[in-house]
């Protein structure tokens, strides 16, 4: 007989507290393994999260429409309904539990909305606050009551105590600077930001505020990738991060992040794929141990992450854990795109739109002439505390000299 600790799921690494949407189960209901169990809700991801084990559910913790940390107790399973419940009390943020947990199945936030059985709109004074917002409204010394939550049933979120400080108290930094309200004209819409949208704004900006941000853009000829494509009917996406992968292996710093005034280089090269969804938000899941697929493996692998990204059904640990994070943008024709780091991370490459442009080719006799190849920009961000330039430089030449020079039909 076993007590089974049902506790908040960790979706996504900077993700740090859920709010329960709906429970499916009631005290005294069985369960069986691989059924849903309740909706949970964060300000990036909606998950349905499935029960590990079978069993009956006989207690409830946290309730509908409330907010708990990461591994927060939330309810409790036994394996018959008669026996007695005995466990050790987790703590937050430990995960902790007394059997294996299911990977929730997520959609990104505000994609999907669910109206059965949600708890009326809490606000204010009143709402039911996480650690992490209680902290941040004592940091800048706000009110609940005066903050306007833009979460799941009008939850405050970090971002909105965030846009509060940044509106009300004096500028600290060049993050918490407001800016000068912008005049509306008659014709004029205002469309409120999504939930997504401030969870990204609020990262992307503490990212350009905290890195050093640098760019470096080479051209590439993709005559030599073009020869091989027409065999593997692959885009230029999964080239460029095979050729990513191997530069990684001769510069391992860009495979890094930065921790105070230290360097933490990662052995493990976990890729980073950033997603559109629908216009409206931006997902970018993760390729763990890249370094181990082949050409075809890794096309295939990438593009099961964005089908998937794009219907709602990856795995939590396919939102976490990416250690470099490549771009592809090129679809729209794009010539140089310069793109944001994705904190903790210290480098993201873009891949820009490919062309048949002329271009100057060596002749057999010494000479130069004309012809019409395939040409593209990679562009590289980095992050310059944690290298320079000469080493962006070197690491973005690697990769170029592997998609104009490898032999990809060994990879086929």
């Amino acid at each position: 007989m076993t007590t089974t600790l049902v506790t908040m799921p960790q979706l996504g690494e900077t993700v740090t507290e859920g709010t329960i949407v709906r429970w499916y189960k009631q005290p005294g209901d069985g369960v069986a393994v691989d059924e849903t169990l309740f909706d949970v809700s964060t300000d990036k991801v909606d998950a349905e999260v499935p029960s590990a084990v079978e069993g009956v559910l006989r207690e409830i913790r946290v309730g509908d429409g409330e907010v708990a940390p990461v591994g927060t107790l939330l309810g409790l399973i036994t394996t018959t309904a008669d026996e007695p419940v005995t466990f050790a009390e987790p703590g937050p943020d430990t995960g902790s539990h007394a059997g294996p947990t299911p990977e929730p199945v997520v959609a990104p936030r505000d994609e999907r909305r669910r109206t059965a059985g949600r708890a009326a709109p809490v606000t204010g004074a009143r709402a039911v606050l996480s650690p992490v917002v209680r902290s941040l409204l004592a940091e800048h010394g706000l009110d609940a009551a005066a903050v306007s939550g833009s979460g799941r049933d009008g939850r405050i979120t970090r971002a909105d105590v965030l846009a509060a400080a940044a509106r009300g108290a004096a500028p600290t930094t060049p993050l918490a600077t407001p800016a000068p309200a912008p005049e509306q004209g008659p014709n004029d819409e205002v469309l409120p930001f999504t939930a997504v949208r401030r969870a990204t704004a609020d990262n992307l900006a503490r990212s350009v505020v905290t890195a050093a941000h640098a760019l470096v853009v080479m051209e590439v000829d993709y005559t030599n990738v073009d020869a091989s494509r027409r065999h593997t009917g692959l885009t230029y996406l999964p080239y460029v991060s095979r050729a990513v992968v191997d530069g990684i292996a001769a510069f391992p710093h860009v495979n890094a992040s930065v921790g105070g005034d230290h360097l933490v280089v990662h052995h493990d090269v976990n890729l980073g794929f950033a997603v559109d969804i629908a216009r409206e938000a931006l997902l970018v899941p993760v390729l763990h141990d890249a370094s181990s697929l082949r050409l075809r493996q890794l096309g295939a692998a990438v593009a099961d992450l964005a089908e998937r990204a794009r219907r709602g059904r990856l795995r939590a640990d396919e939102l976490g854990g990416a250690t470099f994070t490549v771009t592809g943008v090129g679809s729209y024709g794009t010539v140089s795109t310069g793109p944001i780091i994705n904190p903790p991370q210290v480098a993201i490459v873009a891949v820009d739109g490919v062309k048949m442009r002329p271009t100057a080719v060596p002749l057999p006799d010494g000479g130069w002439g004309m012809a019409v190849h395939p040409l593209g920009n990679l562009s590289l961000t980095f992050d310059h505390r944690a290298f320079d330039g000469a080493y962006a430089a070197a690491f973005l030449a690697h990769v170029r000299d592997r998609l104009e020079t490898r032999d990809w039909s060994a990879e086929h």
